[in-house]
């Protein structure tokens, strides 16, 4: 499996909820680490964290949220992934698009750390008063 089609299989094993794959595909150690103006942001370490704090923490505050996959670009041990988040906030209703890009960084064709950056003032925008 390329680099480019181990991410394509993480991405799709968060969409089904299909949290073994999603193990198997991370090292045991995965630092994923999230803007800090994004809302939970911070450095996750571990899968388990990741699918707790991450996963379920944006199910939880956003009604749709999703990262719309523009592009994939082969960067050697990392795949850098370009696209769009969008969702609507459960409370205030409002809904935000952001320009997205995530870094993935590999080891022995397990991703080990993942780095977002996105425009978080859209997103916090979408926040309660």
């Amino acid at each position: 499996m390329t680099n480019i089609e181990t991410i394509q299989s993480l991405y799709r094993s968060y969409r089904s909820q299909d949290y073994d794959t999603f193990r198997a595909l991370c090292t045991p150690d995965i630092a994923w680490i999230q803007s800090e103006g994004f809302p939970g942001g911070r450095t996750w370490i571990g899968a388990d964290a990741i699918i707790k704090g991450v996963f379920e923490g944006n199910a939880s505050r956003w009604e749709g949220f999703g990262f719309d996959i523009e592009q994939y670009l082969d960067a050697g041990t990392s795949v850098i992934v370009v696209g769009t988040y969008r969702g609507a906030h459960r409370v205030s209703g409002k809904s935000f698009r952001a320009a997205t890009v995530h870094i993935f960084d590999l080891q022995d064709g397990k991703a080990a750390r993942f780095r977002q950056f996105t425009d978080t003032k859209v997103i916090c925008d979408a926040l309660p008063a």
